[in-house]
């Protein structure tokens, strides 16, 4: 790439990264003059970039949105997340985004890229209008009313969360005063929204933990949890152990932390690791090994 091009890569790339760059900090990174920074400046504005000049005692720049879209620049790490999220993504107007991409990549990149064949497997679609109508709704703190496989709901929005290419609506249930999570391509708002109200803090830290911890079968996470030691390395199980916690005790044993539905289900969970067990607690769970045991030798017989 000439030495020009990659300069000027490298001055977007820095706008890009935070809002305001005073002239002599970004002259400084890019090792040139202050006189080149503003030549490289009026280059990129000619492609199309609303770069603003800001007021200061050293005079600085910002990369503020525009009207139309500018020629895009990328790294080579940037150009292939980008084609690798395209790729996995399963609308037309991606599949033709990709193409277009590809067409304009290096040999070097191009390359790569096509080393990559995957196929996603798309979700049940969700109108736009609706994702906006919960976003308005949330943004607004207003109550959102709208049809679901369940019936009518009333509920507090409380955010959108993307999971496995699905979209899902945390929020309160004002009927059954509890948190819950609903998936968006089943839900039909009803308009008017309800009014306002404030703003409640969720069980959890945030809501995509909230919308994870709804997998696991309550809102705080798995409802059994156990703590187990196996005889066997750490490198055999961590493929296999999911959201578990693992702890080397030594290079032929460890220490699990897992949970599961259920403690039988816990227990039947680790007895797949092919390994003696040592069950450190709680009570349940040796509970459960045994229940399982009992069941084991009935059918065995």
């Amino acid at each position: 790439m000439p030495k020009t091009s990659a300069r000027l890569l490298s001055l977007l790339t820095l706008l890009q990264a935070r809002r305001d760059w005073p002239g002599a900090v970004l002259a400084s990174r890019l090792e040139v003059s202050p006189r080149t920074v503003r030549r490289d400046v009026d280059r990129l504005r000619e492609l199309g970039y609303p770069i603003v000049t800001t007021k200061g005692p050293d005079g600085g720049y910002r990369l503020e949105a525009g009207t139309e879209l500018p020629p895009m620049l990328f790294d080579d790490d940037q150009a292939i997340a980008l084609a690798i999220a395209l790729q996995t993504a399963t609308s037309e107007a991606a599949a033709r985004a990709l193409t277009t991409i590809r067409q304009v990549m290096p040999t070097r990149l191009r390359h790569r890229i096509d080393t990559l064949q995957a196929t996603a497997v798309p979700p049940p679609p969700v109108d736009g209008s609706v994702l906006m109508a919960i976003s308005t709704a949330i943004r607004a703190h207003e109550v959102l009313r709208f049809d679901h496989t369940t019936g009518l709901r009333r509920v507090e929005p409380h955010h959108l969360v993307t999971k496995a290419g699905r979209w899902y609506l945390v929020a309160w249930d004002l009927d059954r005063a509890d948190w819950r999570t609903f998936r968006a391509d089943k839900i039909s708002p009803r308009i008017p929204t309800g009014p306002r109200f404030a703003a409640r803090d969720l069980p959890v830290e945030n809501a995509a933990e909230f919308v994870e911890n709804t997998f696991k079968g309550s809102p705080t996470g798995w409802p059994c949890r156990g703590e187990v030691i196996l005889n066997l390395p750490t490198a055999d199980i961590a493929p296999y152990a999911h959201d578990a916690i693992i702890e080397e005790l030594t290079p032929n044993r460890c220490r699990l932390t897992i949970g599961a539905w259920s403690w039988p289900g816990l227990a039947a969970t680790i007895g797949r690791f092919d390994a003696d067990i040592e069950v450190i607690g709680p009570p349940e769970l040796k509970a459960a090994f045994a229940h399982l045991a009992y069941r084991y030798t009935k059918a065995s017989t």
